[in-house]
């Protein structure tokens, strides 16, 4: 049996080592870059560090990076009547969030939004508006159920049931199953054959669609889609993600200071 000289033996054996080596150097520059590219309320999959990043595209996850305060003209995003309004009708900053109600992001920003509002004495006022992600089964039925519900209990019975459904659902796309959709209309004092007509009928299907078309044209991509509205100057600021309280109070503050 023909054995290979050990001096050639020692040199493929090198050889490999490097192409090895190169392999794997190439395969972290890449994933590095991968990760520059894809900052803070972009749809990234996987683990960095043993931390989930990312788990549905179009989700927006809690940012790691804060947004510089600069303001900008959006003729996109502007003030509806008939917008569902949690606060001061007339307050001076409007939070517009772009939601759905199966994302477990829009989950977790819920109690937030409310604490802004909660903490401004007026100044700060939440647009709720739709935003259901395709991949979310429930999401769109769900939306329109919100819409029943303010159609027969007003603004307040729209908050109640979103506030309600939002607490209940585990999130990922059918956390709060449909057949419940009507008894909670129930629960919350709506007549609940009216409310399963109103549901069934589909009728609130393009107020929906609407929301997501208005959405997009204002540059929201994923959820939940936030925007600041400063209504003395027009100006607005976007805060895709669930960014902490901590954040949207020092933006906030800011919008007030300099303007």
């Amino acid at each position: 049996m023909e054995q290979m000289p050990q001096k050639n033996f020692a040199s493929y054996f090198l050889l490999g080592l490097l192409i090895v080596s190169s392999f794997l150097i190439g395969s972290l520059y890449t994933r590095v870059r991968v990760l520059e590219k894809n900052l803070p309320g972009q749809s990234i999959s996987g683990q960095v560090a043993g931390v989930r990043v990312q788990a549905d595209a179009g989700e927006k996850a809690l940012p790691t990076v804060v947004p510089t305060i600069g303001l900008e003209l959006n003729d996109n995003i502007k003030p509806a009547k008939d917008d569902h309004i949690n606060g001061n009708t007339n307050a001076r900053i409007l939070l517009f969030e772009y939601s759905d109600m199966e994302c477990p992001y829009c989950k977790k920003f819920h109690p937030i939004a409310q604490q802004v509002v909660d903490s401004y004495n007026g100044k700060v006022a939440w647009v709720y508006r739709h935003f259901p992600l395709s991949f979310h089964a429930n999401a769109q039925k769900e939306a329109e159920a919100s819409e029943c519900a303010n159609e027969l209990g007003g603004n307040t019975a729209f908050w109640k049931y979103i506030n309600t459904l939002f607490a209940r659902t585990s999130s990922g796309g059918e956390g709060f199953p449909l057949t419940d959709l009507v008894p909670l209309a129930g629960e919350i004092g709506l007549n609940e054959a009216k409310f399963k007509k109103c549901l069934d009928s589909d009728k609130y299907a393009e107020r929906v669609k609407n929301d997501i078309q208005t959405g997009r044209d204002a540059g929201i991509s994923g959820t939940p889609g936030n925007i600041l509205f400063d209504t003395k100057t027009g100006k607005s600021k976007s805060l895709p993600g669930a960014y902490p309280f901590e954040e949207f109070k020092k933006v906030i503050d800011e919008i007030i200071k300099v303007s």
